[in-house]
């Protein structure tokens, strides 16, 4: 890992109690984030990716329960006291919730709502606090700051909640921004917008970043590595280049041939067979076995784990050589 405040991930879980029984969300996730870096995690909905980042900062709580390991700047968070834990979360780390109607509390001024934070995580005074929602409204691109922050969430577009939703988050200076799909439900332009934000603050104060996202084309625009989950569980990691060049999983190459590809010449596009199995009913060995075409019964006798193939590149597959000798192949 390079200098600087890091992010580390080792081994962690996280289990739901439900009436059929212990249901694992998250299972086994390891990975780092550097400074200044963006880590996308895809997959598709109900992967683990949005659990695994509430994961992290301490927002599960019962029925839910998480182990594992987490080191921020040396110290597991998954082992800190409550009142330590929420100083980290907010100041140290922050947190774009994926939809920020629900997010944002509708009977508070936006204003209010980022002074809450600096309340929290910040020596300012009352004065102070307003000068500094002034200041990141400007930062963020919201147009007539003082009178803005005097505005409720439901007299925003849905792009400007967003906004808001990245002023509070960036309202203590963090030094790691966990981003659950920031642009979901946003047209085009605006995600283009927000996205070119997201990646101008990060060189700016240097942060890193977990994106999460089911949108290829948004971790090829703005993503360093990604990490690939599936029925909750990392099942390929790499760079930006490596996984789009050469996916080693069929679960990556099946994501990435469902993505429309330009050019003179029109194409159907391909699909991965059947649907992603529920958490509670894995099926034995490998969890893509079922929609795999490459899978064998060494699939399905024993569970993959990850393998380091080549520096900072890893996937959990027993065919990752056959899945990329057949680059034509969905899944």
């Amino acid at each position: 890992m390079t200098g600087g405040l890091s992010l580390e991930v080792t081994n962690l879980s996280t289990t739901f109690e439900t009436p059929l029984g212990a249901v694992t969300a998250v299972d086994g996730v390891s990975f780092d984030v550097r400074p200044g870096e963006v880590l996308g995690l895809v997959g598709e909905s109900g992967s683990g990716k949005s659990v695994t980042l509430r994961s992290l900062i301490g927002l599960i709580h019962p029925p839910g329960k998480v182990s594992g390991r987490v080191i921020w700047n040396g110290q597991d968070l998954l082992s800190l006291p409550s009142g330590r834990l929420a100083r980290v979360r907010g100041g140290e780390i922050a947190m774009i919730f994926q939809e920020p109607m629900t997010a944002l509390n509708p009977v508070l001024t936006v204003g209010l709502q980022i002074e809450e934070n600096l309340r929290a995580h910040t020596a300012l005074d009352r004065g102070q606090r307003r000068a500094r929602a002034v200041e990141l409204f400007d930062l963020v691109g919201i147009p007539d700051a003082k009178r803005r922050l005097e505005n409720y969430p439901h007299q925003f577009s849905g792009g400007m909640r967003q906004r808001v939703m990245i002023a509070i988050a960036l309202a203590s200076n963090p030094r790691l921004l966990l981003a659950d799909e920031p642009t979901t439900a946003l047209d085009v332009t605006i995600q283009d917008q927000i996205l070119k934000l997201i990646l101008s603050l990060r060189d700016e104060l240097g942060m890193g970043v977990v994106l999460v996202t089911h949108d290829l084309g948004v971790v090829a625009a703005t993503c360093d590595r990604v990490a690939v989950m599936y029925a909750g569980r990392i099942v390929e990691t790499g760079t930006v280049v490596d996984i789009f060049d050469g996916p080693r999983h069929a679960y990556t190459r099946g994501l990435l041939s469902s993505v429309p590809r330009g050019g003179a010449e029109r194409a159907p596009l391909l699909a991965i067979e059947g649907t992603p199995p529920a958490l509670s009913a894995l099926p034995p060995g490998c969890a893509f076995g079922p929609r795999c075409s490459f899978a064998t019964d060494a699939c399905r006798d024993a569970r993959p784990g990850l393998l380091t193939i080549a520096p900072d590149r890893q996937v959990a597959c027993l065919h990752h050589d056959a899945v990329a000798a057949n680059r034509g192949q969905v899944a």
